[in-house]
């Protein structure tokens, strides 16, 4: 049953990047990107790490690709104008493209992705708990890159608050009543 559903959520988390490269608008865009989030939260339930399947659905699914929507949306999520050629876009795609393949092939063909052995098995893991080791990593051996990540999402949000930030030589539409109190203003004075 694991093996199917690992198969499952592994297809839908593929179709749904292939789904975030190939949109044309930015908008379904961010929804594959929803959907390959949720999918990869369920792989995180298959591997017995529950504490980061829900923070996979809260922090990427919920908030930031909430954040990709509200700045899609803020400056207009229609369709990429093309300043390119059709193309030379394709011809560096497909270059790029092999590129990564040749790099993947050497990656699996000379076993650099072997990996060494960590000093907490799962048995150790089991004892403490999942998320007080991830706590415990986070806080001692990962602190500075925990932080960087706090202050790139400070900035994210100050960047989004400055697009969102009206600019004050641009008039502001009124409302119906203000419209309607300046005409009658302006009947009676003239």
């Amino acid at each position: 049953m694991e093996l199917v559903l690992l198969i499952f959520l592994g297809a839908i988390a593929i179709t749904a990047a292939l789904g975030v490269i190939m949109a044309r608008k930015a908008i379904y865009s961010a929804l594959f990107l929803l959907v390959n989030f949720c999918s990869l939260a369920g792989l995180y339930l298959l591997l017995n790490a529950q504490f980061l399947a829900a923070a996979q659905v809260i922090v990427y699914a919920g908030a930031i690709v909430v954040l990709f929507l509200f700045a899609t949306m803020l400056l207009g999520g229609g369709e990429e104008s093309s300043k390119f050629k059709v193309q030379s876009s394709k011809f560096l795609a497909i270059v790029l493209a092999f590129v990564l393949l040749v790099e993947v092939g050497y990656v699996l063909v000379s076993g650099t992705l072997t990996g060494i052995q960590g000093s907490d098995t799962p048995e150790a893991i089991a004892r403490v708990g999942n998320v007080q080791a991830i706590g415990k990593l986070l806080f001692t051996d990962y602190l500075l890159p925990f932080e960087l990540a706090a202050i790139l999402l400070l900035i994210g949000i100050v960047g989004a608050v400055v697009l969102a930030k009206k600019k004050s030589n641009v008039p502001r539409p009124t409302s119906n009543v203000q419209n309607r109190k300046s005409q009658i203003t302006n009947r009676k004075s003239t």
